[in-house]
């Protein structure tokens, strides 16, 4: 929803950029995915709209706060994920709770899979952009924010082992192409071998080399702070890449691919029907509560 909260009237230059905002978010939106500051920088970078600077990302911010205090741009369309409300759910009455309930009724759709799979990922800005698929695919989907901590190394195992029931487990996971992204896969397996996790795959899906060419990513300088920045350098050089610069609708198309090889769609079709017919079930006995 567009709501102004002060006057404003952006000058020319201003305004031929919030026209080009105003189609990608429009463009986006019809997908149901809200972008990040980041990845709408990435998409008019990628459209030559702006320079892969510090300082046109900051002006693009600065640009996007002022245009939405006037009421130019929808204060939806942009979403900041770094800073959330905790609100605790409640219900008017007893009806709508179990109404609730009955209509959220799942079955462990990948119960009889063949192998275990979930999503991991690097960045918390794409939580929007891979939810639908993981919501669409009932496949766990975990955010790092980098390289993970103990504690949520420990928690992984433990929901492995809990719903792997025997059966190899893939992991699927999506970083960035800079020294510390390169890395991750190889703390992943090594965290899990000291959890003593067996049988796990994990498979960098992005960010890779071809899939910066492909979609002509724009490039940062790899952070020589890093530790791990002189082997990154010495093989592949300077620039590094993010993994939110993916368009997000390759991206999603990518990851539902990739966790669909490893499902026989056809058993999850037939857990879907059986679902289907045990909440409709649920939904009549609810019915009758009063």
């Amino acid at each position: 929803m567009k709501e102004s909260f002060w006057e404003w009237k952006p000058n020319t230059a201003s305004r031929t950029r919030l026209t080009v905002i105003g189609k990608l978010i429009e463009e986006y939106s019809k997908d149901g995915i809200t972008l990040t500051l980041r990845q709408l920088f990435y998409r008019l970078v990628a459209a030559e709209v702006v320079l892969n600077t510090h300082r046109e990302y900051k002006n693009l911010g600065e640009l996007l706060s002022k245009a939405r205090l006037a009421g130019l741009v929808d204060w939806e369309a942009i979403e900041d994920r770094a800073r959330r409300a905790v609100e605790w759910q409640s219900f008017d009455n007893i009806q709508e709770c179990a109404s609730q309930a009955a209509n959220g009724f799942t079955l462990e759709r990948w119960k009889d899979q063949p192998t275990y799979v979930e999503l991991w990922c690097e960045k918390d800005a794409l939580s929007s952009v891979l939810r639908p698929i993981c919501d669409e695919l009932f496949a766990t989907l975990m955010i790092n924010r980098g390289y993970s901590s103990s504690s949520a190394m420990y928690e992984a195992r433990q929901r492995i082992e809990r719903k792997r029931d025997g059966r190899d487990v893939e992991i699927i996971y999506l970083g960035d192409f800079d020294p510390s992204g390169e890395d991750m896969v190889r703390d992943i397996r090594d965290r899990l071998d000291t959890f003593q996790v067996e049988d796990v795959n994990v498979t960098k899906l992005a960010l890779n080399l071809d899939q910066v060419a492909k979609w002509k990513l724009p490039h940062n300088s790899a952070k020589m702070s890093d530790s791990r920045a002189g082997a990154f350098v010495a093989k592949h050089g300077k620039k590094s890449y993010e993994v939110d610069a993916i368009p997000p609708r390759d991206l999603q198309k990518m990851v539902r691919r990739a966790i669909q090889q490893h499902m026989d769609m056809e058993l999850y079709n037939q857990m879907l029907a059986e679902e289907s017919r045990l909440r409709l079930r649920l939904v009549r006995a609810v019915e009758k509560i009063k």
